[in-house]
């Protein structure tokens, strides 16, 4: 069965006349005829009944006419769709976030792409900026939002939000939970729930490179690649992890008496963090470029801890 069979096919069922369906379609009547007996050997059944006075369907003929513009409609709407894509107009784009992405990054971005470009489909996905990386590189993600970026060239970036602050996370019973603040360097004494650096390469390394300008050590004594999982960790032990001033806040953990977890700002060094778009040096999908379009290149984030805290 061809697809030209099924148009010439259909045609003839709305004209009911070979001469005009031919007409239609710039076919000779034999031609449209071998046409209309390939397609009915093909299915074993007749389709269209005819003698010297009129054309008309069979039963068969009917029930097959319904069918067959199904199948055109999809085929047409599949061509337009696929030309739609190439052109980057309509097709999918995955995106991968983390949490101040989701308040600071995506609303906007996300408002200007559906009315750029409604019928490009966007999925998100929250996830941490290693396992981001990971699915940018085999392909499931097509664009991530994450801390720091990759040093690789298969990667290309865009840097979206400038220092973001890291706080000290304690439980509410923790001698700093009282505290407006603390100096790195007293985490020399202090034992630490921290998350395998896999996981945030950036927000690890921003916690040692702290350490190393203040001269301690890091007593690294309980590991929790969740946030979740870090903040029940502190809430029970006497431990200090480590969040983004965006995750506190998300978190309710400034809030006095309304959270087990504490956070604590951090100062002489605060670490800070960047948050970039990464996608792939050879992305061929046109709705990447799109979406970058649509993101507001922001100037430095300005937090305030204190009050960000205390609210």
């Amino acid at each position: 069965m061809e697809f030209r069979h099924l148009v010439s096919f259909i045609t003839i069922a709305e004209e009911l006349h070979f001469g005009r369906a031919a007409q239609r379609l710039h076919l000779t009547q034999p031609s449209l005829s071998a046409q209309l007996q390939k397609l009915e050997k093909s299915l074993g059944v007749q389709l269209v009944a005819r003698n010297s006075h009129e054309v008309k369907l069979t039963p068969a003929g009917r029930e097959f006419e319904s069918q067959a513009r199904i199948i055109v409609a999809q085929m047409d709407r599949a061509a337009q769709v696929a030309k739609a894509t190439a052109e980057g107009r309509a097709g999918t784009l995955n995106i991968g976030y983390n949490l101040p992405a989701s308040r600071h990054v995506l609303p906007d971005a996300l408002t200007r792409m559906t009315e750029r470009h409604p019928d490009i489909v966007v999925s998100l996905w929250e996830k941490r900026t290693g396992p981001q990386l990971a699915a940018l590189s085999d392909g499931s993600l097509d664009v991530a939002l994450v801390y720091g970026h990759p040093s690789t060239p298969d990667f290309r970036y865009r840097r979206l939000l400038h220092r973001i602050p890291l706080v000290a996370v304690v439980g509410r019973r923790h001698r700093w939970a009282d505290r407006p603040g603390v100096p790195f360097a007293e985490l020399a004494g202090q034992e630490c729930v921290l998350f395998a650096r896999e996981q945030c390469p950036a927000m690890y390394d921003a916690i040692f490179r702290a350490a190393a300008d203040t001269r301690i050590a890091l007593a690294v004594a309980h590991t929790a690649d969740d946030p979740g999982a870090t903040a029940h960790t502190v809430s029970v032990r006497p431990l200090v992890g480590f969040a983004s001033l965006p995750r506190a806040i998300s978190m309710g953990m400034g809030a006095p008496e309304s959270s087990s977890v504490v956070a604590v700002k951090l100062f002489d060094p605060v670490p800070t963090l960047d948050l970039y778009a990464v996608w792939r040096a050879d992305e061929s999908n046109p709705a990447v470029p799109f979406f970058l379009n649509c993101i507001d290149s922001a100037e430095p984030a300005h937090l305030d801890i204190a009050g960000a805290l205390s609210a």
